[in-house]
């Protein structure tokens, strides 16, 4: 997605675990512990992944999108789709998406990673119309000095 910044990943943190799992150290009923909630937001909003379940290596996994922020308001907290979340990125201000993979076989779940989604991350969006932005972002993207002559011709 086009304003995704700030991405925070928790790929250590899923290994330190499948770790201790796999070692027998902790249990999978221990990490297996998806709540029904989870589950069926997986179900319903969940975006399948070629990836198979670390724990049972039976089923692929599911990665489930929650949103979070103050523009929200009702809507913090809800599973959205990745569709869902390019409108929305391009609607609201800011918000924070988090990103958990679920199996619906096993209910192994972690949290894969956060981001903050929104038009703050846009370049350009300081109420400037759509073609000023649509010509800062040209320029921005090439480096040449005809390029800058040009976005400022755009501004006036």
């Amino acid at each position: 997605m086009r304003s995704q910044r700030q991405v925070v990943d928790y790929s250590l943190q899923k290994r330190a675990v499948l770790r201790e799992v796999h070692s027998g150290r902790v249990g999978t009923y221990e990490v297996c512990d998806a709540s029904p909630y989870l589950k069926n937001a997986a179900r319903f909003h969940g975006e399948p992944t070629e990836t198979l379940c670390p724990v049972c290596r039976r089923e692929n996994l599911t990665h489930v999108h929650y949103i979070y922020g103050d523009e929200l308001k009702q809507s913090a907290g809800q599973a959205r789709t990745r569709a869902e979340l390019s409108v929305l990125a391009m609607t609201l201000r800011e918000f924070q998406v988090y990103v958990v993979e679920v199996c619906r076989g096993c209910d192994w779940n972690h949290l894969v990673e956060q981001f903050l989604l929104g038009r703050d991350g846009v370049s350009g969006d300081d109420g400037v119309g759509a073609a000023e932005s649509a010509a800062g972002a040209a320029v921005a993207a090439s480096a040449t000095g005809t390029s800058v002559r040009r976005r400022r011709e755009a501004r006036r």
